[in-house]
């Protein structure tokens, strides 16, 4: 709108603004719009024309807030989120008697006047004369969108909506003059359509879709002349005519608005009066709103694609920028989960693990090559009950997680892939007693050294006493023996560990740098099962490293107007090379062949994984994959209080948890039927030559061994992989350790977790 005509002098439409400014503003129009009267209106006046030039002369209109709906791989509805419940539709998917009651009872003479309505301003300011307060307004459809438009852009601050709805002469100016700008630029019916879409109609529901939908679960299209003139009754006060909780006043406003079409002849005296013998005809539906309302168990993978949302610079450079889009809605984000995998995780995880048991579980599973996460869940549902949380317990603190857990044994082939990309044979023999202290010095990164206390060294042993060496690479990882794997680091350094570990996604759960502690070997930092699956998805795309994601495609709608977002892409990137992951893939397929993972086993169709349990068993670990999918299962004690002994887990009485034992079959039955249908690919493997042949004594321990045990747990791993003994052979007693590991040697979680920062570096 230009502010000068081309021979210097004002624009009709601001000739028209300071009259109004000057001799409606000063009083009538202040009091038609329901301000108080001034006394000094000469003041008033002057200052509200200068106010007037002085406003921009553009109105920015924001985009109006939508529901989001997130959907799976196949493209079904996960969960709708929204700030505020809305569907923006066209004004010819508007029910005529919609339009005609919003008009009806708002702003009858909406198609006869500009901006403001002279004739109405006068009839409110004679009312509120002879009442002698503020008992009827004036302001017409167009300032009542102007300020709906207002209180839009200040979103959820407190603040900004105070300010966009005050009382004051300087607001009110604002309103008049970009109600003057929509008059020009947009037309009646534009006005009419962007109103109902931004209008406010109670119980949650922003626009008349919405309204709609909540009390009559339809369409705006398709709603009847009672049912229109009960949402338009709505409008004036929300909360005084909510046909939910008060009936017979919303009823009444209902009545006056059928009363008010027929005095303007939208409808006829006996239409009118058939309408007001009508029930309200309610069929309310809930609002269904947030990650809460998910299906398939997907509320916790709903939530971290709102984390991601919200923290991905891709979305916007600051967070505040990506809050505004997520708030603002109308998104249609397409994510990676696959719906048949998210039903095998939840369904295997049900039938293993209830949510009212003493521990928990969560599985997550990951693509190989791809990164995408496929599935995501746990035994204790989201939600605000009792045995429910809002916590993720698949991924990192920072994503919604909690402080992770010690991932045991599994962590152990990530030592091994260090030691293979520096030059260790595969058949590499270490002398592996069952005992022993923690060699040193060990070398560590920027030259330093990890130098074992000399006065109270820190030792370890195995499982069982009768895991006694020397033990070769193949047969050490199978059985999960850890003074072969403390020897290995030891050798190598801590150094080369640490750089594969984020090489392949490895990070500690809160977020804190991996200690330079040759216990790492063991599992002692705290990680969750989907750093787990999405590095042991490394192993099986032979090297290749890749970030997980979660979103596939973003869809933004903005009034009718549909735009793609750009989205996170997976960066991939070659952690090690092909003969390595080839030699780990062979020495993890001999674990669940006949070591410590045979119960995960999935039959004729290929896998390979790690058992791990961890220190006082306060939890126990799966990951392992196929050549299309790697997935990692954890069960355990969030609050890392319970211990897994003598304890009954799916209706299950266990005497000790192994990774073996209960995360095994969930991953199993899990996986087999993530598989389902699936392709059957086999792994490249290698040969890997045997080792000279060695004198075993009385045993080799865990897993095929011949001392006595049943093999049912396949002798696991014991504290932090077998650091405090365990489980001997499950026919044996508990080796009671002889040795005691100095104070701070393992940190970790608060109440007993560790991360094996003890020792010193020299």
């Amino acid at each position: 709108m230009p502010n000068k005509r081309s021979g210097g002098g004002l624009s009709p439409t601001q000739q028209a603004a300071k009259f109004l400014g000057v001799s409606v503003l000063a009083g009538a129009v202040l009091a038609g719009i329901a301000l108080p009267a001034v006394g000094a209106l000469g003041l008033a006046a002057k200052g509200s024309v200068e106010s007037f030039d002085e406003l921009p002369a553009n109105m920015k209109t924001p985009p109006l807030s939508q529901r989001t709906t997130i959907l799976d791989a196949d493209g079904g509805q996960i969960a709708t989120v929204y700030s505020r419940d809305r569907t923006v539709v066209p004004l010819k998917d508007v029910s005529p008697y919609m339009q005609k009651a919003i008009v009806a009872i708002e702003d009858s003479r909406f198609y006869q006047h500009g901006a403001v309505d002279l004739k109405g301003v006068l009839r409110a300011l004679n009312k509120n004369a002879q009442t002698g307060g503020v008992s009827e307004g004036a302001s017409t459809l167009t300032q009542q969108y102007v300020k709906n438009v207002f209180v839009e852009e200040a979103g959820d601050d407190p603040t900004k909506v105070a300010q966009a709805t005050q009382q004051t002469i300087g607001r009110k100016i604002r309103e008049l003059k970009y109600a003057i700008q929509v008059e020009e630029e947009l037309g009646k019916k534009k006005i009419l359509e962007n109103y109902l879409n931004i209008t406010f109609f109670g119980q949650q529901a922003y626009g008349v879709e919405a309204a709609a939908q909540r009390y009559f679960s339809k369409s705006a299209k398709d709603l009847n002349v009672q049912e229109a003139a009960l949402l338009a009754g709505i409008v004036q006060s929300p909360s005084r005519y909510d046909p939910v909780n008060d009936e017979a006043e919303a009823t009444k406003r209902r009545n006056t608005v059928l009363q008010r079409m027929a005095a303007v002849g939208d409808i006829s005296r006996a239409q009118a009066a058939d309408a007001m013998k009508a029930p309200l005809g309610l069929k309310v539906s809930k609002p269904k709103n947030g990650c809460i309302t998910a299906v398939k168990g997907a509320g916790f993978f709903c939530d971290y694609v709102r984390e991601v949302f919200l923290t991905d610079p891709v979305f916007g450079k600051t967070k505040e920028k990506r809050a505004k889009i997520w708030n603002q809605g109308g998104l249609t984000i397409r994510t990676t989960m696959d719906p048949q995998s998210q039903n095998a995780a939840q369904r295997s995880i049900k039938d293993h693990v209830y949510k009212s048991d003493e521990v928990a579980t969560a599985a997550s599973i990951v693509q190989p090559g791809t990164g995408k996460i496929l599935a995501m869940g746990q035994s204790r549902p989201y939600g605000f009950k009792k045995n429910e949380t809002q916590i993720n317990l698949s991924v990192d603190q920072s994503m919604g997680g909690g402080m992770g857990y010690q991932p045991g044994s599994t962590f152990k082939p990530i030592v091994a892939a260090a030691a293979l990309e520096d030059g260790m044979p595969a058949n590499k023999v270490y002398s592996s007693p069952y005992r022993m202290a923690y060699p040193s010095p060990v070398s560590a990164c920027d030259d330093k050294r990890w130098v074992n206390d000399p006065n109270n060294p820190a030792k370890l042993q195995n499982e069982n006493s009768s895991e006694v060496g020397p033990y070769d690479m193949r047969e050490a990882t199978a059985k999960s023996v850890n003074t072969y794997y403390v020897q290995m680091i030891s050798d190598i350094g801590i150094c080369p560990v640490t750089t594969m570990a984020k090489k392949m996604g490895v990070v500690r759960a809160d977020g804190d740098k991996m200690p330079q502690v040759p216990s790492i070997a063991l599992g002692t930092q705290e990680m969750s099962p989907l750093t787990m699956a999405n590095a042991y998805a490394t192993f099986a795309s032979r090297g290749m490293h890749c970030t997980p994601i979660a979103i596939e495609s973003v869809n933004r709608r903005v009034g009718d107007k549909t735009t793609s977002l750009e989205v996170p892409k997976s960066t991939c990137s070659r952690a090690m090379s092909e003969n390595t992951a080839d030699t780990i893939n062979t020495l993890l397929k001999g674990v669940v062949e006949d070591g410590t993972g045979t119960k995960a086993g999935l039959g004729s169709r290929p896998s390979a994984g790690k058992t791990g349990t961890t220190d006082e068993r306060y939890a126990a670990w799966f990951v392992g994959y196929t050549p299309n999918m790697a997935g990692a299962v954890w069960v355990g004690d969030p609050a890392h209080k319970r211990k897994m002994s003598g304890i009954t887990i799916g209706g299950r009485s266990y005497g000790k948890v192994f990774g073996g034992e209960v995360p095994g079959p969930i991953w199993r039955d899990m996986m087999s039927g993530a598989l389902e249908g699936k392709p059957v690919e086999n792994f490249n493997t290698v040969h890997i030559p045997d080792s000279k042949p060695r004198d075993r004594g009385d045993g080799d321990g865990d897993g095929g061994r011949d001392d006595g045990g049943n093999g049912d747990n396949g002798g696991d791993d014991g504290f932090i992989g077998g650091l405090v003994g365990g489980n001997n052979g499950g026919g044996g007693d508990e080796p009671t350790p002889s040795f005691s590991i100095p104070e701070g040697f393992i940190r970790g979680q608060s109440n007993g977790g560790g991360n094996g920062n003890g020792g010193r570096f020299g």
